[in-house]
């Protein structure tokens, strides 16, 4: 198997690029589906210091553009990047929230095989021009639609299950799950902060000022609602458009390797779909089963680590993926939190980039944007809160209700 890095890499700005006229309820769309990709793409290429030209083959992720725009067939958008990449070979992939990250799985097999020496990766989503219920119901899709989704499941309900499941598993009071689930949430606001990109840079950054938002005013309603019992709102990612892209190639390839940082291992695991028919809702199962995979392949364990990005699409997942990556014993990654580890004073760094609860969640951009910023970090570029060590970082990305898991440990050269 030959040896792969990442040597370019370009992450958009996300937010909410629409305009709402709250008198007719019309929605202008101020940064589109194909600007993003395009922007992304272009980006990537000249970060790497090569031509468009020399890509062999482009491997594009997006969850959903058919009902989120109106646009299948998405790859091919690529080709407006540059001229130079009429006629090269063009692929989506689709894994609800990991969508990008099994379409670098994909760039990676063709570099491995020789079928491509430079392979571009993007990751695009555009989210809000749907109002939020059909917006919902998009996201619902991804889950098993016959026992979740028909039956007005939503992605809230469905990790709030894993919340309810590892609270009851555990014996931890409520009260002190909720602290655990708040302290995760403002440890990623914080970053959030400093990251540039972030869609939301002004989130409460403690836990006091998240109980403040839970208060009820004169009207019995608060700031921080209850979404799914125990998830409220500032326990949910954001609804986000944006696009992240990546460009990979053989590392013997390298010329310059203060810029390189290598793929050293990947897993790659699947749950069962529907949550019914799995043995626990406690831990998440494949995940675990994904990070075994990559530590094998790279030949680390969780104390060569000293930074991850971990799929905090709800706060709980944080917790659970904290765990899953060897970084907390089982049960204990929340009261990890509250005793303040974790940030980036810590010997491993969770979410610099603010995470999906505050740099956003363009679902099918997020695996790329991921691997995008921790290559930033680990050749010293690094977008918002700079690492205080960053010789090996992890992704955690996982698409559906901890369904599709796709673990990657990058390297620095």
């Amino acid at each position: 198997m030959s040896r792969v890095s990442i040597v370019g890499a370009y992450n958009t700005e996300f937010g909410a690029f629409v305009k709402k006229d709250k008198v007719s309820g019309l929605t202008t769309d101020t940064k589109s589906y194909y600007d993003l990709l395009i922007e992304a793409g272009r980006g990537a290429i000249k970060d790497a210091g090569i031509g468009a030209g020399d890509i062999d083959a482009v491997f594009v992720g997006s969850c959903s553009p058919g009902t989120f725009i109106n646009q299948e067939h998405v790859a091919p958008i690529a080709a407006e990047i540059d001229p130079a990449l009429r006629f090269k070979p063009m692929t989506r992939s689709e894994c609800a929230c990991a969508s990008s990250s099994v379409a670098l799985y994909s760039a990676l097999y063709a570099v491995e095989a020789g079928r491509a020496r430079h392979a571009l990766v993007i990751g695009v989503e555009k989210m809000n021009l749907l109002p939020t219920p059909q917006m919902t119901h998009v996201l619902a899709c991804s889950s098993h639609w016959p026992s979740e989704g028909a039956r007005g499941m939503s992605f809230p309900m469905l990790f709030a299950e894993y919340a309810k499941g590892y609270q009851a598993h555990y014996k931890i009071p409520m009260e002190e799950l909720e602290r655990m689930l708040w302290t995760a949430g403002a440890l990623c606001y914080r970053n959030g902060a400093e990251n540039p990109l972030a869609h939301v840079r002004n989130g409460p950054q403690t836990v006091e000022e998240i109980i403040k938002l839970n208060q009820l005013d004169e009207r019995g309603r608060c700031k921080n609602m209850m979404i799914a019992a125990p998830l409220r709102l500032h326990d949910c990612s954001l609804v986000t458009d944006g696009a992240a892209a990546l460009v990979i190639t053989p590392t013997a390839n390298v010329s310059d390797k203060s810029r390189a940082v290598e793929i050293a291992g990947i897993g790659h695991s699947v749950e069962r779909l529907q949550e019914n028919v799995r043995p626990n809702m406690y831990d998440l199962m494949a995940g675990k089963n994904a990070v075994a995979k990559a530590y094998e392949e790279a030949g680390i364990s969780p104390r060569d680590i000293d930074l991850v990005e971990v799929h905090d699409c709800f706060t709980i997942n944080q917790i659970l993926s904290t765990e899953a990556l060897g970084l907390a014993e089982d049960g204990r990654a929340g009261y990890d939190y509250l005793a303040g580890r974790f940030t980036r004073d810590d010997k491993v760094a969770v979410n610099l980039s603010g995470g999906l609860k505050s740099k956003g969640h363009p679902v099918g951009a997020t695996g790329a944007s991921m691997h995008a910023l921790i290559y930033k970090q680990l050749i010293g570029e690094a977008i918002g809160v700079k690492a205080k060590k960053a010789d090996i970082g992890v992704a955690f990305n996982v698409g559906g209700s901890a369904v599709t898991n796709c673990v990657t440990v990058l390297r620095k050269l």
